[in-house]
């Protein structure tokens, strides 16, 4: 495992921190979480939805421990990259001590109305987008992605 020294710290947020940069948080910590050190938040933040802890599981991956977190705990806390996953907060967003480089991805909002079965799919749509995404991003940092398309603004 890398020292916490050389891993580049990463805040990921939206509005609430409980779908969204929950599972945006476990899927980068699972995927590159020996070069990155990730933290997530929201400006109003309650509880981690069920939802997101049973789409997540499915990957194998266990948010469950996961709390939501207001991101007045980090405004002291340089970072690397601070990712925004919904456009309230990227409009809402404050400035971090630090380099941080802002990026941000419009990723849908996955509470929506409709039933179980239909709640289910939106947070596994939303979940799916973040993990190409982050996919991109790690390969982008680690040099391997040619693209480097790394934000959407929509």
């Amino acid at each position: 495992m890398v020292n916490n020294k050389n891993r580049k710290r990463v805040l990921i947020l939206c509005t609430g921190n409980v779908a969204r940069s929950q599972m945006a948080e476990g899927l980068l910590r699972h995927l590159a979480g020996d070069r990155f050190e990730v933290f997530s938040a929201g400006l109003l933040p309650s509880y981690v939805r069920a939802n997101a802890i049973t789409v997540m599981n499915e990957l194998g991956i266990d948010i469950s421990h996961h709390r939501s977190k207001s991101l007045n705990e980090f405004l002291e806390t340089p970072f690397d990259y601070v990712i925004t996953v919904c456009d309230h907060i990227s409009e809402h967003c404050p400035i971090f001590p630090g380099p941080a480089r802002r990026i941000h991805w419009s990723i849908k909002d996955p509470v929506a109305p409709g039933g179980e079965a239909a709640q289910l799919e939106a947070f596994r749509f939303a979940r799916d987008d973040l993990k190409s995404r982050i996919q991109e991003f790690v390969a982008h940092e680690s040099g391997t992605h040619a693209s480097g398309v790394l934000s959407n603004q929509q």
